[in-house]
């Protein structure tokens, strides 16, 4: 099955302006070398939609364009505790039964819980609403800390600004990491960061000295993934001790030292894999893996498929050999 192409973000009165923004963003044409998205708003009735701002928007499309699209994202609305009328939810019905995406951003997932599209499913929201989501929809899991939850056709992703999170997601998954970071880049965002990261952090700016110093060492590691980087080399550069660091670090970043940097060996394998034809064991070893082995059970666990399974669906490197 092909990536998704035609994206319809459902857009219903009192919608959020960032969400929608988002989504518009994200999904843009961006010429040559990049994905054609056919992206659209849609609402009940296309006309005049209020936002949460007062501000209106103009969407021109209906229900009809939910229900045809290969990706359909609910955007977060102001009156969320409402759950939408029987059409949408026929129409998100509709689209999930033949086979589109849905992602559901913030408290977007309300609409999907509504749909019954979450029931049995993990899901999480907007942290501040993620109690009210598992009390009216006791058959969701609900995850509150998750930036985004991936349960393959279902994905739903946290508040606010986790909207890029959720949908450089998708692009990862669906069309491999050079896409998805080139449109980050664009986007001026991080390229990647994990679904289980936490949604809001003590820290997420350097605030004194100590945070520039792990600041600093965040970019050394990155610069030598090659390495074997152990914790306590990590907090050495930094200046501090191993507790202070990983304190200091889980502030920062919403997560641990070891688990950064799984993530982000694991991004650059993807690069890697997906822009040169080098054998696999040397991309483990520029990586940090060592072996082929360890990238390997890496990349299942992660990605749910093996190093070469991944370069055949996403490979930019048809022919030759490029320099290293």
């Amino acid at each position: 099955m092909p990536p998704f192409v035609t994206v319809a973000a459902y857009a219903p009165s009192g919608v959020g302006m960032l969400g929608a923004g988002i989504a518009a963003e994200v999904f843009d044409a961006r010429g040559p070398g990049l994905p054609a998205f056919d992206f659209a708003l849609c609402t009940d009735r296309p006309g005049r939609v209020r936002t949460d701002t007062g501000l209106p928007l103009v969407v021109e499309h209906g229900l009809d364009r939910l229900a045809a699209a290969d990706l359909v994202i609910t955007l977060p609305w102001a009156d969320f505790r409402t759950p939408p009328g029987p059409a949408v939810l026929d129409a998100l019905a509709a689209a999930r039964g033949r086979g589109a995406l849905i992602a559901g951003h913030c408290v977007g997932a309300f609409a999907l819980a509504a749909a019954g599209l979450l029931d049995g499913r993990r899901a999480t929201t907007h942290w501040r609403f993620a109690a009210l989501l598992a009390e009216r929809y006791p058959a969701v899991t609900v995850e509150p800390e998750a930036l985004y939850i991936d349960e393959g056709e279902i994905i739903t992703g946290a508040g606010a600004a986790a909207g890029f999170d959720l949908c450089l997601h998708l692009l990862r998954r669906e069309y491999g990491a050079t896409t998805a970071n080139t449109i980050a880049r664009d986007l001026v965002l991080p390229s990647h960061r994990d679904g289980g990261q936490a949604q809001y952090l003590a820290t997420p700016v350097p605030q004194d000295c100590q945070d520039e110093r792990l600041a600093e060492v965040l970019d050394w590691a990155r610069a030598h993934l090659h390495e074997p980087l152990p914790v306590a080399e990590l907090a050495r550069r930094a200046l501090m001790s191993r507790r202070s660091f990983a304190r200091r670090f889980a502030a920062a970043t919403g997560t641990t030292p070891h688990a950064w940097l799984l993530g982000l060996r694991v991004s650059r394998a993807e690069e890697l894999l997906e822009t040169t034809d080098l054998p696999v064991d040397e991309v483990a070893r520029l990586v940090g893996f060592g072996s082929a082995a360890v990238l390997r059970a890496q990349f299942v666990r992660r990605r749910g498929v093996p190093p070469r399974s991944y370069r055949r669906s996403f490979s930019r490197m048809p022919r030759g050999r490029p320099s290293a």
